[in-house]
Formats: structure tokens, C-alpha cells, sequence
């Protein structure tokens, strides 16, 4: 399996780097410690504020919510995520060291829950978040179905509470449609009580991808005016939309196949695997307000927004602030 990649802005990661290294090199202090201090880079973070994330927090936070990456892995020195990872495992190299040598995971895990408010870098979606790599994809970006089968139900076995699959590529999806292993696996993780959420695809393409009734929330993207990305696939059964395109966050500090070159820790990337960790931490808001994976799945489907009725965005563009206060309405 080929996953299709995100497009990289390499200019915006040369220009971040400078800024980034002296932000970071004048923190000082452990990156654990959440003292209030603004994410140099937040202002930059257009898809936080049209997600209506800030309103959220207001009154709901993460706080020891886990998020699993089922992805390339992660950076685990990463200054924006330590402190935020729990023990993962590597089903490439069957190691219990999940690495991140694409670049790919450690951008996913950003979005969803990077450091908030620690004046380092970037802020997350799901303050308080812990997320635990679950390495399935190899440095090119590949990997085979029974390491995504593994991945996701040990991710769920391992105590994930909402489970991230960015992994909406064309050679996935056309396995997935065939109504293989990977519907059951995320049948039995939905089964153990975690939320799976799944990127549809960068490729344009009308499709329904899973069975009609594996449980998972299928996530689109949209730009910065809230309409459809022109590279969205659309189609599933109850999708909804979020910011999927030139998103910042959190990359690898070292050399990999998707940071060009680039080690600052950051950059932005565009894709539907962009969108779907902020609904990812959308359903680990909405998870600590005691909502169970049926009700997570449809809170965030209800409260989602179409007005235009526009098909690439299914029922609508998440809106986190209207999810959270309707699951406080309801409990």
C-alpha cells in the first residue's frame, strides 16, 4: 500500500525555522509544564479558530484523554509532544520504539494535541491529550493490512479512548470497500469503547469506502472559507468536514522523507489526514464529558454544519464549541 502524501509548503517551513530554534532555545524549563505562555505560532493556526476549538476549551479540555496515532509514528523528543506520549508500539519493526522516520505521525499528533499555551511552537487541538503512536506505516509511507489490523485493535486493547486513522489514501480505501479485515478491527475497537476516526482521501473521488455499518466517523476537508478542499474524496455515510489544507504543526527535528530537509519541528501540510485528528480531538473533548463512542460519533455529526448543503462536506464543517455544549446539555 502507497499512501498518498500531503503536499508540503516548502517555503513555510525555511521560514519558520529561524523562528522556531529561538523560540525553543530561549524556552528553557520542561515542556511538561503548562504555565500559560502564548504558542509563538498560534496566530498561524487559522483551522483552530474555525473549528471554534478556543470556545471549547472554555469549558472542556482532554486532560488524560488517549488519542492514538495510527500512523508513521512519532518523534518522541519532539519539544511540543513530550510529556504528551504514552507507551506505543512499532508494528513495522515489532518493536515497542514507534519512531517516526516519515514525518507524516508526528504532524498528525500535533494537530490533535500538541502542547497548549507552553510558549513553544504550536497549540493542539485537545488540550491535556496524551497521544500514543502506534507505528504501521514504514518511512515511505507504506504498510500492509495486517499491520493496520494489529495496530488498531492493540491501540484499542492499550486503553485509546479515540483512535486517529489518517490513512485515506486510494490503495487503502480500495481495500476497505471490499469489506476486508480492517471494517472488523474497527468494529472491535468501537467494541472496546473508542472512537475511530478516519480520514476519507485525498483523491477527489465520490465513494463510500467502509462497510454501512463499521463505526467510524469519516472526516473531509475544507479550506480556510470553509468550503470543500478540491482534493477531498466524499461520499461516506455520515461525514462531516474540517480545516484540511496548509495546516501547521508539529514535524520531526531530524531528516525525513516528508520534511524535505527541514528540521525546525514545524511545517504546514494539506490533506483530509489534516482534517481528521482535529475531529480526533474534537472526540476527546466530548469523550471527557462522559459520552460513550455512539454518542461522541453523533454529538459531532449533529452539531456539524451545511448550510449550503455542499456534497464534498457531508453533514458540515465540525464546529467543537456547538458539540461541547450540547454534550454538556445532555448530561
Amino acid at each position: 500500500m502507497r499512501r498518498r502524501p500531503a503536499t508540503a509548503t516548502l517555503a513555510a517551513l525555511t521560514a519558520l525555522t529561524a523562528l522556531v530554534a529561538a523560540v525553543t532555545t530561549g524556552c528553557g524549563g520542561d515542556a511538561d509544564d503548562e504555565a500559560d505562555k502564548p504558542d509563538p505560532l498560534r496566530g498561524q493556526q487559522w483551522a483552530l479558530d474555525a473549528l471554534k476549538l478556543p470556545e471549547a476549551w472554555d469549558t472542556a479540555e482532554a486532560d488524560d484523554t488517549v488519542i492514538a496515532v495510527v500512523d508513521t509514528g512519532v518523534d518522541p523528543d519532539h519539544p511540543d509532544l513530550k510529556g504528551r506520549l504514552v507507551a506505543g508500539h512499532d508494528f513495522v519493526d515489532n518493536d515497542d520504539d514507534p519512531r517516526d522516520l516519515n514525518g507524516h505521525g508526528t504532524h498528525v499528533a500535533g494537530i490533535a494535541a500538541a502542547h497548549t499555551d507552553n510558549g513553544i511552537g504550536v497549540a493542539g487541538g485537545a488540550p491535556g491529550a496524551k497521544i500514543m503512536p502506534v507505528r504501521v506505516l514504514g518511512a515511505d509511507g507504506s504498510g500492509s493490512n495486517d499491520a493496520i489490523t494489529k495496530g488498531i485493535v492493540w491501540a484499542a486493547q492499550h486503553g485509546a479512548d479515540v483512535i486517529n486513522l489518517s490513512l485515506g489514501e486510494s490503495g487503502l480505501m480500495a481495500r476497505l470497500l471490499k469489506g476486508g479485515v480492517l471494517n472488523q478491527a474497527i468494529a472491535a475497537a468501537n467494541g472496546k469503547g473508542a472512537v475511530v476516526v478516519a480520514a476519507a482521501g485525498n483523491d477527489s473521488t465520490l465513494l463510500q469506502p467502509y462497510k454501512l455499518d463499521t463505526p467510524v466517523l469519516v472526516v473531509n476537508a475544507a479550506g480556510e472559507n470553509g468550503a470543500p478542499a478540491s482534493f477531498t474524496n466524499f461520499g461516506a455515510q455520515n461525514a462531516v468536514a474540517a480545516p484540511g489544507v496548509d495546516i501547521l504543526s508539529t514535524l520531526p527535528t531530524y531528516r525525513t522523507q516528508e520534511t524535505a530537509g527541514n528540521t525546525s519541528g514545524y511545517g504546514t501540510l494539506s490533506g483530509t489526514s489534516m482534517a481528521s485528528p482535529y475531529v480526533a480531538a474534537v472526540a476527546a473533548l466530548l469523550h471527557r464529558q462522559g459520552l460513550d463512542p455512539a454518542a461522541i460519533m453523533k454529538t459531532i455529526r449533529d452539531t456539524a454544519a451545511n448550510p449550503r448543503n455542499l456534497p464534498k462536506l457531508g453533514l458540515g464543517n465540525v464546529n467543537a464549541a456547538a458539540a461541547v455544549k450540547a454534550a454538556k446539555g445532555s448530561s
